[in-house]
């Protein structure tokens, strides 16, 4: 038997490798793109900034479950519907790399809110620059050009931290700007570097 648990490791570590040479197509510029517009339009809605800091964090962490919800739409569809099982452990491959920075942030935004009410300000920034490493940790199942927009993020995420934006408040755009633009740029992506080669392969086929 412990031949046989062998064998079944090594199968699994090979599929692994195969899995990082091939680009996760998963995720699709519509959905990806709408999710971007959520963060806007949520920001828009907030309009100013909240009086309390647990009313900020409620908001935010709502809008986030809505908003990869929508982003993440067409692989939960394909998911059920279509997928086969190599399919599904690819893709529950590649959403375990962003599931650490994205519990980090979890556990980061509720110890500020507990521990230090105030610095529930420097929220946006630390939530673009995990997003930014959740996205470079999925690096090696995305289309290469994706690391600009993990780029994006790690800078306005720096920018929001050094300049102290929302020191006087929380800022509703510092989150709902910084998410949408993050969003679009990768849904831009993900069209310029898969669904048009794919589009234009299938018309010349």
């Amino acid at each position: 038997m412990s031949d046989v648990f062998r064998a079944l490791e090594q199968i699994e570590a090979i599929h692994d490798q195969l899995a990082k040479g091939e680009v996760y197509r998963g995720w699709r510029s519509l959905p990806v793109a709408a999710s971007g517009v959520v963060g806007i339009a949520a920001a828009a809605w907030q309009g100013g900034a909240p009086s309390q800091p647990w009313l900020f964090v409620g908001y935010w962490l709502a809008v986030a479950v809505v908003a990869f919800a929508v982003g993440c739409s067409e692989i939960a569809w394909h998911y059920v519907r279509h997928a086969d099982e190599t399919e599904r452990r690819r893709t529950r491959l590649v959403l375990g790399q962003l599931l650490p920075a994205l519990i980090a942030g979890a556990i980061a935004t509720l110890a500020l809110i507990r521990l230090e009410p105030p610095a529930v300000a420097i929220l946006p920034g630390l939530w673009a620059m995990l997003l930014g490493v959740g996205i470079f940790a999925a690096r090696p199942y995305l289309p290469p050009a994706c690391i600009w927009t993990a780029l994006f993020y790690w800078t306005v995420g720096l920018l929001l931290l050094w300049s102290g934006a929302g020191k006087d408040g929380v800022a509703p755009w510092g989150v709902g700007l910084t998410f949408g633009v993050g969003q679009l740029l990768a849904a831009f992506t993900l069209y310029w570097t898969l669904e048009r080669r794919q589009a234009r392969g299938d018309s010349q086929a």
